[in-house]
């Protein structure tokens, strides 16, 4: 199955092949729109070159932030998230030969794919359990125990991006999460209440 996350054709021919685009995209999905952020790897692409994690890692620091500044702007803290990406493809290249798919090709389980993602800049480990349940639902990445670490994102429905096939799955997870925000909102004044 293609990937269709970010509504631009080229963009997801980009995540779909190259493993460190899709990685960076998830490391990008953060306080950005989920499509917005997966389109950062095509936007670099195209105004550095390459998508190569050793080009990214190798590019002289300050010129690559303004690269990941030209409008559009790669996310919205372009500064910091190219220092991130950075850090990243640094990762990537001196851990991985240069080649993220060894991220979950070579992890024991689904535990150990979990570990490794974490220890990774910008994945916490909500963002992690997303990435495993990307990697299962869309890559056919299935390690053993992957539906136990990845928990509520292993179900049918419209969660994350992992969900994301198409225009409207994107918008159903949007909702879902609008409607996460909202619930986890309400719930707080009376846990402080209770608190005071």
């Amino acid at each position: 199955m293609a990937l269709q996350i970010t509504g631009d054709p080229a963009a997801d021919r980009v995540l779909e092949e190259s493993p460190f685009a899709l990685l960076a995209g998830m490391m990008l999905d953060q306080q950005y729109p989920m499509e917005h952020a997966f389109r950062g790897p095509h936007k670099v692409l195209g105004r550095l070159g390459s998508f190569e994690p050793a080009a990214v890692a190798a590019a002289d620091p300050e010129e690559f932030a303004a690269l990941c500044a030209e409008t559009p702007a790669v996310h919205r803290f372009p500064g910091s998230m190219a220092a991130r990406l950075q850090e990243l493809a640094r990762i990537v290249e001196d851990e991985y030969a240069g080649d993220a798919s060894r991220l979950w090709t070579e992890a024991a389980d689904a535990r150990d794919l979990l570990r490794r993602v974490q220890a990774l800049p910008g994945f916490g480990r909500q963002k992690a359990q997303i990435f495993v349940a990307l990697l299962a639902k869309q890559r056919g990445v299935r390690p053993d125990g992957w539906e136990q670490v990845v928990g509520d994102y292993a179900l049918e429905g419209h969660r994350s991006v992992a969900d994301v096939v198409d225009e409207a799955s994107l918008q159903k997870v949007r909702e879902h999460k609008k409607q996460a925000k909202a619930a986890a909102k309400t719930a707080r004044p009376g846990a402080d209440a209770a608190r005071a």
